[in-house]
Order: structure tokens, then C-alpha cells, then sequence
């Protein structure tokens, strides 16, 4: 178990340097620069901001510069809001995560219901409406979803009713929080619901499924006792790449609903090109996901017996 871990760590530090490497390059190839704007900004005050940014010095030098602040944990000042970029991620990620974790848990426990249930009622009407829901899912981005659920249940259900049962905006209140927990999850609920019920179906298929049958358990104890550890296996294999995908998702869905998290200023420093503050958050949630895989990787040894870490 510890030799996988410190093994794992490696790779996860390995990734990490080429992720801050590649960020940091394509930051140089991007067009343009952060002070120019629509008014040209005279030739000395440009030299002087370049030269506060470190700005002027040979790439080289300036990539390890960056790498030796990272590995302190300093991913430099935004350009645009002339504040550290830690302070400002440290700020927003607490409202992106708090949105990002709601909504896992709303695909997780979600697609679970949704997976058992149209692999026990295989070939009805509820495994029917169960696929058309995941198809949907899958189908339509999340930022889609966001309109149509500011349209329907924000703007037109409030119009019949009189009553604002969910705000289209914001985060500060209970039924503005609704809406953008099912527009991000809502994608992962479906992939979820799809694997858990080939899952299922695989395992409901095992002899020892029929042998307990055969001993007259009753459906619900075979589901629950028997089945449901075992075809869960597969939904916690992806639970970081859904993890990856509800927190990028989250950019855009953060924007669509006007919430205060880490989305609002990531778009907004890529239209800046404010090159510290798109690195610096392009490293963290890199930081973050990849943290993100370890913990699966760790917890599906735990749950799973079977699995042999050291091998």
C-alpha cells in the first residue's frame, strides 16, 4: 500500500511539472499582451510594466523564476486586478467548490437511483424514461441546460405561479442555489445512470444473484446486500474524470448564473490576458483533479477487496 502511494505521488508530481511547463509556454505563444488595450500605452510606461511583471527577461529565465514561486506556492500577482493570485483562487474556490461538490453528489446518488432502477425494471416503461433522461444528458451541454432551466423553472414557472420558487441568479440565497446544481450535474448524472446500469445488469446476471434468489431473499435484500456494492465498482472508477468535469463545466455554468466563483475570473482573465491568473488557475484545478484521481484510486483499493494496490 505505501509503495503504490509514493509511487502514485510521483507520477501525480511528474504531471503536475508538465502541466505548469506547458501552461507556462502556450501563456507565451498567446497573441498580444495584457496592457494593451484599445489606446496604445506609451512606450516607457509599457517598459515599466513590463519590467515590474518580469516581463522583459528572456523566457528561460522567466520560466524558472515561475517555477522556483510555484513550488513556494506563490503563482504571482493577477495583471488585471493587481492582487496575488492565491488570495483572489483561495477566495472564489470556496464558492466554486461548494457549487462543484453539491452537484457530484446530485449525479452521484442520482445516477445511482436512476441506473438500478432501469436495470431492475429492464426492457419497462421506467427503464425507457430512465435512458431518455441519461440520453439527454449526455446529449446537451451544461451551459444549454442552464438557459432552459432559467427559461422554464426561473422565468416562465414564476410568471404562472406569481411565486419565485427558483432565483435564475446568484448564489446567496437557497433557491438560487437549485437551478445550478442540476445544470452542472446534470451531465454527470446521466454517464453515471448508463454505466450503473450495465453495471447492474452484469451483476443481477451472477450465479451467486441466483443462488440468493433461490434461497427466497427478497428483491430489495439481494439489490442492497448483494448487488449494489459490487456494480458500484465501475461508477467509482470515473468518479474523477466527472470530478475533471463538473469542475471545468463549472466555468460556464458560473458565468450563465452570475455566481461569484472561480469561472468568473478565469473567463475573464482569458479575455485580459491576464497570463498569471489563467496559469495560475489552470495549475490549481490541475493540482486539485489530479488529487482528485489519487483519492479514487486509493478508495476503490478500499472498497473493492479484490484489488491488490502493491501489484
Amino acid at each position: 500500500m505505501t509503495k503504490y502511494v509514493l509511487k502514485r505521488l510521483a507520477y501525480s508530481i511528474a504531471t503536475l511539472f508538465l502541466l505548469v511547463a506547458l501552461t507556462f509556454f502556450m501563456m507565451q505563444m498567446l497573441p498580444g499582451d495584457p496592457f494593451t488595450g484599445e489606446k496604445q500605452l506609451p512606450q516607457a510606461q509599457m517598459d515599466a510594466l513590463m519590467q515590474k511583471y518580469g516581463l522583459d527577461k528572456p523566457v528561460w529565465q522567466q520560466f524558472f523564476i515561475y517555477i522556483g514561486n510555484v513550488v513556494q506556492g506563490d503563482l504571482g500577482v493577477s495583471l488585471t486586478y493587481n492582487r496575488a493570485v492565491t488570495l483572489m483562487i483561495g477566495e472564489a474556490f470556496v464558492v466554486s467548490f461548494d457549487v462543484g461538490i453539491r452537484a457530484i453528489i446530485f449525479a452521484f446518488i442520482g445516477g445511482v437511483l436512476l441506473g438500478t432502477l432501469a436495470a431492475i425494471k429492464r426492457g419497462k416503461a421506467a427503464d425507457s424514461v430512465c435512458m431518455i433522461i441519461a440520453l439527454i444528458g449526455v446529449s446537451v451541454p451544461s451551459f444549454i441546460v442552464a438557459s432552459l432551466l432559467q427559461y422554464t423553472l426561473g422565468l416562465k414557472l414564476y410568471m404562472a405561479t406569481g411565486v419565485r420558487l427558483f432565483a435564475i441568479t446568484g448564489w446567496d440565497k437557497l433557491n438560487s442555489q437549485i437551478l445550478p446544481v442540476i445544470a452542472l450535474g446534470f451531465g454527470s448524472l446521466a454517464t453515471i445512470s448508463r454505466l450503473m446500469r450495465t453495471s447492474m445488469l452484469d451483476v443481477l446476471g451472477q450465479d451467486y444473484i441466483k443462488t440468493a434468489k433461490a434461497k427466497g431473499l427478497s428483491q430489495s435484500g439481494i439489490i442492497f446486500k448483494h448487488a449494489l456494492r459490487n456494480a458500484i465498482m465501475p461508477v467509482i472508477t470515473v468518479l474523477g474524470p466527472i470530478t475533471a468535469s463538473v469542475l471545468t463545466g463549472g466555468f460556464v455554468v458560473e458565468t450563465v448564473f452570475g455566481i461569484p466563483g472561480l469561472g468568473r475570473y478565469f473567463v475573464q482573465s482569458v479575455q485580459g490576458l491576464d497570463y498569471n491568473m489563467i496559469a495560475g488557475t489552470t495549475i490549481f484545478y490541475g493540482a486539485f483533479l489530479i488529487l482528485a484521481n489519487l483519492v479514487v484510486d486509493l478508495a476503490y483499493g478500499l472498497i473493492d477487496p479484490r484489488v491488490k494496490l502493491e501489484g
